[in-house]
């Protein structure tokens, strides 16, 4: 199995802190496939800007109908979401 090192919440300092932050206030938690861009917060802070604009960009599909495609092709590629 790999072994991926990342930085736990508790342990983040500067602006991966403050991303761990934002996805608390989204989400609860931060979740692991955050964690595992961790060693790098300028790419975690751009795949969350990425998905962001995706899941609330512009009108068009519900947040709802983004959710479900997003939950389908996860499922079509055999990956949890």
């Amino acid at each position: 199995m790999a072994y991926i090192q990342v930085i736990e919440p508790e342990a983040a300092e500067g602006d991966l802190q403050a991303e761990y932050a934002l996805a608390m206030e989204r989400a609860g938690k931060v979740f692991n496939i955050l964690k595992i861009q961790s060693l790098n917060a300028a790419a975690l802070h751009a795949s969350m800007a990425l998905y962001v604009a995706s899941m609330r960009g512009t009108p068009g599909l519900s947040r709802g109908d983004r959710e479900m495609l997003a939950t389908v092709v996860s499922q079509l590629n055999d990956c949890f979401y």
